[in-house]
């Protein structure tokens, strides 16, 4: 986010409770402060602890995760010695890319250039002329320092891409069929070419584009490659003097606007979530509060290939058996953890389109999730609220920002009918009650998947048990009374192992 705030966690051993104090942005942090403060609270031994997770962290899941297990893994599995190189790492713990910041090795030489300057946690992103076009889209987004500062000074480098790397996603429509495609345009350092030259993309005629922008840092600014390429894209980072921080967005309202209407005239059919083979409940989507946290709907799916030199190029299958001995980055993001470790492990399945990018082959998108989401979540259904760190205008509940921030991913404005759900206080107190219920009746399934960061939980349940713990967090929940039910326990690494969930508190039989 854009702006600090202290944080605070408890350790409790049998002698005393005391508190830890740890600076950062509520949206995200350094990896390293996360890791840095978890081990020294795990010195003394195995403790249990209250600790906030980071969504940042998700950008270095393949330190141990291994290809996604959505259809994004297939590119990379077909590339055999790419695969090899990323199994080989995995087995001795190294990265993909660059997480020098978790005390990593670098995935290759040269990876790695610099660290993070310290005090940056801020970058832009120069959007090109004409983005919603064709051309546009398969023009490269170039990221450079804040103020002026260059890409190697201010730390705001593809190959910093764990900590400052920027994602674009496009979500495209037919108005004329309903017909729905994706396209990941690519980002490349500032003074830096392409290390293959983008795909271009075939759009169907008057095709309405969405374009959804994620970062692994505190707040990516817009800036225009020419002087009216914002204005021609319908480009937004927030409201003037408080942009949203991590995400910005172009055109998104026009778009679910022309999405509704697509529906209405039963040209999209969006397909229902289902249900899970495994729980026998609905899929989660979004929207849902067994799955969302502080900062929900932010963030994108898509995947980068990173050359030891620091250039970059789309994630395609045809890139990765060119490009072997290339990494995978890719941004930490609420829509990954959905559609390629939660679902996973329900048996549900993502909704997905055909990615131009990588010539048709289907892969999600932040929008798509979004209309899925619209269609198959029951009630209590959750909207971006107030108090999401992201919608605050100086820390303070802004519903002139929440609506904006809603509009880009298609969520109704406030109302009294869904403040019944997401006021500050209710969804605080629907996300810790519903939350709760579900990893704790669901503890041994959700154990048995792989953690998006094995540093901060050693499966699927740990890790979201400590993301359920920063949400608490950073929403405030206690200032509404709401208590926290969730606790993890560290080993000495740091890691949590295991969780308890105390249901009595929020009313659970």
């Amino acid at each position: 986010m854009s702006y600090r705030r202290v944080r605070s966690y408890q350790r409790r051993d049998a002698r005393q409770d005391r508190k830890l104090p740890v600076r950062s942005r509520p949206g995200r942090v350094p990896t390293g402060v996360l890791l840095a403060a978890a081990l020294a609270a795990g010195i003394a031994g195995i403790g249990t602890l209250s600790v906030p997770h980071l969504k940042a962290m998700l950008a270095a899941s393949t330190k141990a995760a291994g290809p996604r297990p959505a259809s994004k893994a297939e590119g990379i599995q077909s590339a055999g010695k790419l695969d090899v190189l990323r199994t080989a790492r995995k087995a001795e713990g190294r990265p993909d890319a660059c997480d020098t910041s978790a005390g990593a090795t670098s995935a290759g030489p040269g990876q790695c250039p610099s660290a993070t300057p310290a005090a940056n946690v801020n970058c832009e992103i120069m959007v090109p002329a004409h983005p919603l076009t064709a051309a546009g889209l398969a023009t490269p987004y170039r990221l450079t320092g804040p103020d002026g500062a260059s890409p190697a000074a201010s730390g705001c480098t593809m190959a910093n891409a764990a900590n400052l790397g920027a994602f674009v996603q496009a979500t495209i429509l037919d108005p004329a069929t309903g017909k729905l495609s994706v396209y990941e345009p690519l980002v490349i350092t500032k003074g830096t070419r392409p290390a293959v030259a983008p795909v271009v993309p075939k759009l169907p005629k008057g095709a309405v584009v969405t374009i959804d922008f994620g970062f692994n840092g505190g707040t990516l600014t817009q800036v225009g490659g020419t002087p009216r390429a914002l204005i021609q894209g319908h480009c937004v980072d927030g409201l003037r003097g408080s942009p949203f921080g991590q995400v910005s967005f172009c055109h998104g309202t026009h778009f679910f606007w022309a999405a509704r209407r697509a529906e209405r005239q039963r040209k999209l059919t969006v397909p229902s979530a289902g249900v899970s083979p495994k729980t026998g409940q609905a899929c989660p989507t979004t929207r849902a509060f067994t799955l969302v946290d502080q900062d929900q709907s932010d963030n994108v799916t898509t995947q980068y290939l990173l050359t030891a030199t620091g250039r970059t190029a789309q994630f395609s299958k045809t890139n990765a058996a060119a490009m072997p001995q290339a990494s995978v980055i890719s941004n930490g993001s609420d829509n990954a953890l959905l559609d390629d470790f939660l679902d996973p492990v329900l048996g549900c399945k993502p909704f997905t389109a055909p990615d131009l990018s990588q010539g048709g082959t289907p892969g999600t998108s932040q929008a798509l999730d979004e209309l899925s989401a619209a269609r198959s979540q029951a009630a209590p259904v959750a909207l971006v609220p107030e108090n999401d760190p992201m919608a605050l205008v100086n820390n303070r509940l802004s519903v002139t920002k929440t609506n904006h921030y809603r509009s880009m991913v298609g969520q109704p404005d406030i109302s009294s009918g869904n403040n019944a759900a997401d006021s500050p206080a209710n969804y605080c107190q629907n996300m810790i009650n519903i939350q709760t219920r579900f990893l704790s009746d669901h503890e041994a399934l959700l154990a048995s998947g792989p953690s998006p960061v094995p540093a901060v939980g050693n499966n699927l349940l740990t890790f979201m048990a400590n993301r359920l713990i920063m949400s608490y967090v950073n929403l405030n929940c206690q200032k509404f009374g709401v208590a926290n039910p969730v606790k993890v326990t560290l080993n000495r690494h740091g890691a949590a192992t295991s969780a308890t969930f105390d249901q009595a508190a929020t009313g659970s039989p």
